[in-house]
């Protein structure tokens, strides 16, 4: 549930925070190791003790800081320490979920181990001297190529196709809405146009057959850019999945005075709010904003929710990242409140 002018709004849907320029401190190479008074004894023991972690070859970052990021952030570090190793005038481009992470786009519940190349003169396969690294033999226009962050990607289209035809429903329907989110939500709003027209560029850049284009189809069709992270993206497809019509997504609610309120779901078929609470939300700073303490969050919320349920006389009912692990466990949240599917 968010306020009209809450970080929320923005364009994007933010999921690590993290940009390449961190991703660059973060690592180090076997060079500025020793620099720092690390020999090739002190890194190989700690690497052994699990306290660093090899990124890529020669390639280092602290397992505290590893560990303490999102799947996005950690492969955005694999890339960033494989550009490190580049050399030439390279056609290959970033691509697949190298290029998501590039455009800030979310990978929920996938960590990819290999980072991922893409243009004519991929040889096709992992070689056995980079075996974090997949080379895909296909064509690249220069259309579908851009940078970002100082680095060279397929563009957002492309980037958002490629997904698509190898993630599991969860994983690129999150992505499709973030990237529909990215071109079309702004604070003055959804732009439904520019949604659509996104949704053109990437269904045009799919093949008209093959291995997962028609669930990559399925996922584009039902992407929808106001979903505002991946649990209301997951949550969206459960609903769906266990019978509930298609829910409106945040919907605007008249507050006290001048304030507008947005509930993430409106289940109107059964009459209620639906609303998806992220732990982050509660427990870290950056979205709490700064110096605002745990107890004002929560009683917010709870002035919100009142007023929300006492203006429209519906119930507003409340679920978390454990009630999204499966559409069953959502389906188990629901009918505790004795809400079921009308169909």
């Amino acid at each position: 549930m968010g306020e009209e002018g809450d970080p929320d709004a923005a364009a994007a849907v933010i999921v690590d925070g993290m940009l390449v320029s961190e991703a660059r401190t973060l690592l180090a190479s076997r060079e500025e190791l020793e620099r720092r008074g690390r020999s090739a004894r002190d890194v190989a023991a700690a690497v052994r003790h699990g306290s660093l972690i090899r990124v890529d070859r020669g390639c280092y970052a602290e397992a505290e800081r590893w560990r303490g990021a999102h799947s996005e952030g950690r492969h955005l570090m694999r890339v960033v320490a494989a550009e490190r190793r580049r050399t030439g005038n390279s056609e290959l481009v970033y691509s697949h979920a190298s290029a998501a992470v590039l455009w800030e786009l979310p990978l929920f519940r996938v960590e990819p181990r290999r980072v991922h190349l893409s243009g004519r003169a991929a040889s096709g396969h992992v070689r056995a001297s980079e075996p974090l690294v997949a080379r895909h033999q296909v064509a690249v226009a220069s259309s579908d190529k851009t940078m970002r962050q100082g680095v060279v990607c397929t563009g957002l289209a492309r980037t958002v196709a490629d997904v698509l035809r190898s993630a599991s429903f969860e994983t690129g329907l999150s992505l499709a809405d973030a990237a529909l989110r990215r071109a079309a939500w702004s604070w003055n709003g959804y732009d439904v146009e520019a949604a659509e027209s996104l949704r053109r560029q990437v269904a045009q850049r799919l093949p008209s057959g093959g291995r997962g284009v028609r669930a990559a189809r399925r996922m584009l069709e039902l992407a929808d850019g106001r979903a505002a992270s991946p649990g209301e993206s997951v949550s969206r497809l459960y609903i769906g999945d266990l019978g509930f019509a298609t829910p409106r997504l945040q919907v605007p609610v008249a507050g006290p005075g001048s304030r507008l309120f947005h509930v993430d779901f409106a289940l109107d078929d059964v009459g209620v709010w639906g609303e998806y609470d992220g732990e982050g939300k509660y427990l870290d700073p950056a979205m709490r904003g700064e110096g605002v303490g745990v107890e004002r969050v929560v009683m917010e919320e709870k002035q919100r929710e009142d007023w929300i349920r006492g203006t429209t006389g519906r119930r507003l009912v409340r679920w978390g990242t454990a009630d999204i692990a499966t559409a069953a466990h959502l389906g188990a949240r629901l009918r505790a409140f004795g809400i079921h599917p009308q169909r």
